[in-house]
């Protein structure tokens, strides 16, 4: 993933982010399937993919972190 893209992974919600997450398991899996009838060229595009998967759940994983934070500080300030 481009540093470009990868910015764009900051701006984006969670459900947002497991829709993109989805998509990018459906191709993983296309391309598992390509590469098991010998149609896929280019067999580094499976890492790419795995990447990219890795990327998005370190993203909705920072992100539920950081609402879960903010949650306990507020109940904090409650007692």
């Amino acid at each position: 993933m481009k540093k470009k893209n990868k910015k764009e992974l900051f701006t984006k919600t969670v459900s947002e982010l497991r829709k993109l997450l989805t998509e990018k398991r459906n191709e993983l899996f296309s391309a598992r399937q390509d590469l098991a009838q010998n149609k896929l060229k280019d067999q580094r595009s499976i890492f790419w993919k795995r990447k990219e998967i890795a990327q998005i759940l370190t993203e909705i994983r920072a992100k539920d972190l950081s609402t879960e934070k903010e949650e306990l500080i507020k109940n904090a300030k409650n007692v």
